[in-house]
């Protein structure tokens, strides 16, 4: 059965690919607005080896990578903040949870008034986005620490910051890092909204380009460096989940 599904996975893109390309070449699809991947891989050559390509990709990961640190750090700080304090968690998170279903591209209007088209707009879109995650990853791993830990610290003679720091943030790590990890695609979801919103440089910026160009090779090559770029960072950050709250795995 391993052996079975290790075959599956293997063939999967391949497989996929060859339809792809057979559905092109049988005229089964238009060609030109639905491009075979040979040609795909092609643009795709052409855009990595250009300098307008490595500079797109440089400011989106920048972009990410800004609002993504910005959202997690506040999300962390909130979280530890509203999952062991009630009166703070039941001033702030009525409010939160008001807020949470808003996309970031439901935003993207509003900032632009606020920032016009600005980089610190781009961070804060993509910042709304992780924030919310990663604040309510931490918020409900702190809640649910077992209170019998908290209990027996207590009647140890721990105070609050102690039991804070030596028992619940501990014991929230892996919902710390789960929302983290996800907070990496979301921050993906929310830079494309950014950057088709209003840039001079950007992988997303650049399919919104060449759309107006009708070059859809190069727009879904763009698709999968954008890919590549969240799936490579999801997966460094496992790396890093794996060894840091390695007792969870």
């Amino acid at each position: 059965m391993r052996r079975a599904a290790f075959l599956a996975t293997m063939l999967s893109l391949p497989l996929f690919a060859g339809l792809w390309q057979l559905a092109a070449a049988s005229h089964l699809v238009n060609a030109l607005l639905f491009p075979p991947p040979t040609r795909v891989l092609q643009a795709l050559y052409g855009y990595l080896g250009s300098r307008e390509g490595w500079t797109d990709i440089g400011w989106s990961l920048a972009r990410a990578a800004i609002g993504y640190g910005a959202g997690a750090a506040a999300g962390i700080a909130t979280g530890l903040l509203t999952g062991a304090n009630r009166v703070a968690a039941g001033l702030f998170t009525p409010v939160f949870q008001l807020l949470r279903p808003i996309p970031p591209i439901a935003f993207v209007p509003i900032v632009i008034v606020w920032f016009g088209l600005s980089e610190f707009g781009k961070w804060f879109v993509v910042c709304w986005g992780v924030f919310f995650t990663v604040w309510l990853s931490t918020h409900l791993g702190l809640q649910r620490t077992s209170e019998t830990y908290v209990r027996a610290a207590r009647s140890l003679g721990a105070d609050a910051s102690t039991v804070l720091w030596t028992i619940r943030l501990p014991a929230a790590l892996p919902f710390v890092f789960v929302g983290l990890r996800t907070g990496i695609t979301i921050a993906f979801y929310a830079l494309v909204s950014a950057e088709l919103a209003g840039a001079s440089a950007g992988v997303a910026y650049r399919l919104a380009i060449t759309q107006q160009n009708l070059q859809i090779a190069t727009m879904m090559a763009g698709l999968l460096v954008l890919g590549f770029l969240s799936l490579l960072a999801d997966r460094l950050f496992e790396a890093l989940a794996r060894h840091v709250v390695h007792w969870s795995s």
